[in-house]
This record gives structure tokens, C-alpha cells and sequence, in this order.
């Protein structure tokens, strides 16, 4: 097969690529953790942005026994957060030892059209000792459709109270028309002890 080459002449004729998004990342919201039963945006998720991406900074568990992180979906401004959600998970983990290490999918993580709050950390959940923690990110498409279902894409890494790193993928959709326009975060069992949450917005 040819190779393909260009001149300067058409390069320098283009002004722009519509399928590159458009602007960085825009800062909305910062919320942080301080024994708090869970860390909610209620306001700013519309239609300005396509893309709402949340930055999860050394969120840190009240609980033993390792809890899982989660989040849930509304359509009513905060009022309640059930929206229907289909999910797909899988983990990769690593002990500090170098003894185990395992990639496997999650049947405790996902959910078929189950309307209570997805799980986005796989194999076990977070430590909270002193340093134990996770961090990571999320994705949510176009929230403000009135057509598709609502995307989202998470990746999380945290620490796991045997010494584990966990690596957690977790995707899926809510199965709904209707606007999503708030989120909420919490811990599978007592409080997020602390860490920050920032909400950002993407063309």
C-alpha cells in the first residue's frame, strides 16, 4: 500500500478538526470529604458541557472491612437517585509481595437494569488504614440528552487493607431519556472519611 503524504500548503488550510473537543477542561466544582455520609452535585450538570468528567483525589473510607465506593443517577435534581443502570466490570490486582496477581471480571460489581447504586471499586474494595485510599476518574456522556442513555466510564486504583493495588474498570449506561442532572458518591458502609471530588465539564 502507498504512502500517503501532505503538503504544507493543505495542512496550513485547515482551521479546524470538529471531531477534537473543542476547549480544556473546565473546573465547576470541588467538593471534599471531611466524615461525610456522601458528596452529591445537585447543580451545574446540564446541557453546556458533552462531557462531565470527576477527578476522585485520596478518598479515604470510615469503615473497616474494607468498603466499596459507589455512585448513583437522578433525573429529579438530587430528589432521588434511582436511574435504571446496566454495568460491566472487571479488576486487575497486585499484592506487594508480587505473590498474586489476577485480572478477572466482576459479577458483584456490575448490574442488569438494577435501579441502586453501582459499585465502581472490584475485588474486595478500600482499606482504611492511615494511608489507604483511592484515587481515580470518571466519565459521564452527554447527561443532558433526551434521546440516548446516559454512558459512563470509570477507572479506579486503590489500596486494599492486604496490601492489594486494585485496578477497577467499570462501565456502563443508565438506561434512561430523561435529563440526568445530579450524582451522588458514597461508601458502601460508613462515611467517606476524607478526599476531594472535583466536577469539571468538557465540550
Amino acid at each position: 500500500m502507498p504512502l500517503l503524504y501532505h503538503n504544507n500548503n493543505s495542512i496550513s488550510n485547515i482551521t479546524s478538526f470538529p471531531q477534537v473537543p473543542s476547549g480544556s477542561p473546565v473546573l465547576l466544582s470541588t467538593a471534599t470529604a471531611s466524615g461525610s455520609s456522601s458528596i452529591s452535585f445537585t447543580s451545574g450538570i446540564d446541557s453546556t458541557y458533552d462531557v462531565y468528567y470527576f477527578e476522585f483525589i485520596n478518598i479515604h473510607p470510615s469503615a473497616s472491612g474494607n468498603p466499596n465506593f459507589e455512585f448513583n443517577l437522578s433525573t429529579d435534581n438530587g430528589s432521588n437517585y434511582n436511574v435504571t443502570k446496566t454495568t460491566t466490570s472487571f479488576g486487575a490486582i497486585h499484592n506487594e509481595s508480587g505473590s498474586t496477581a489476577n485480572l478477572n471480571y466482576d459479577t458483584a460489581s456490575d448490574l442488569a437494569q438494577g435501579t441502586g447504586y453501582q459499585i465502581i471499586t472490584t475485588d474486595g474494595g478500600i482499606g482504611n488504614l492511615s494511608d489507604e485510599c483511592l484515587s481515580g476518574s470518571m466519565q459521564l456522556f452527554n447527561p443532558a440528552s433526551s434521546v440516548y442513555v446516559k454512558h459512563f466510564i470509570s477507572n479506579i486504583n486503590n489500596y486494599h487493607d492486604n496490601s492489594f493495588s486494585i485496578n477497577s474498570y467499570i462501565a456502563g449506561y443508565g438506561n434512561t431519556t430523561s435529563a440526568v442532572n445530579a450524582i451522588i458518591f458514597r461508601m458502601s458502609s460508613g462515611n467517606i472519611d476524607a478526599g476531594t471530588i472535583k466536577m469539571y465539564g468538557i465540550k
